[in-house]
């Protein structure tokens, strides 16, 4: 047992072979799953888990650099943006608003990994792009200037940014 880790094998193992730019997507219940996707299905009863859960989660495993989701988060469900907005907080992470339709496509098909919720609500879908350290990759030894990103991203992290959807 790992006290305070991801116990799942798979998704543990899954989080661990995490590249710069690769896509995890965490879905509700309902997303269509290509049938080739390395699917995670931790859904099991109506709600449970709940997207939310299972975001909060993954954010503290791995960094990302964006995050995607369906516009109508943020325009027709401002609970579930709201939750989005307190779980990303600090984490460095842009907002970008998509299409369902670009979810279900474009994401879904290249995705790395995809991980089913048991969450019944609308939009609860995302598709997080996997980033480095900001802070592990560009040290004050290494004598490298950090890109202009890596710059943006630390000072979002240290200032403890609420982000907005951009």
């Amino acid at each position: 047992m790992r006290p305070g880790r991801i116990i799942h094998p798979a998704l543990a193992e899954a989080i661990a072979t995490l590249g710069h730019t690769d896509i995890v997507m965490v879905t509700d219940a309902g997303f269509p799953i290509p049938p080739d996707a390395n699917r995670i299905d931790l859904g099991f009863w109506e709600g449970i888990p709940d997207v939310r859960d299972i975001l909060r989660v993954i954010v503290g495993e791995a960094f990302f650099e964006e995050v995607h989701f369906a516009t109508e988060v943020r325009d027709c469900h401002p609970s579930l943006y709201a939750d989005v907005q307190k779980i990303f907080t600090g984490s460095g992470a842009a907002l970008k608003g998509t299409t369902h339709e670009t979810l279900c496509g474009d994401f879904a098909h290249r995705a790395k990994v995809v991980i089913r919720s048991g969450s019944f609500e609308p939009w609860a879908n995302f598709a997080l792009v996997a980033s480095t350290d900001p802070f592990a990759w560009f040290t004050a030894n290494s004598g490298v200037k950090p890109l202009p990103a890596y710059v943006e991203r630390r000072a979002r992290m240290t200032a403890k940014e609420v982000p907005v959807l951009g």
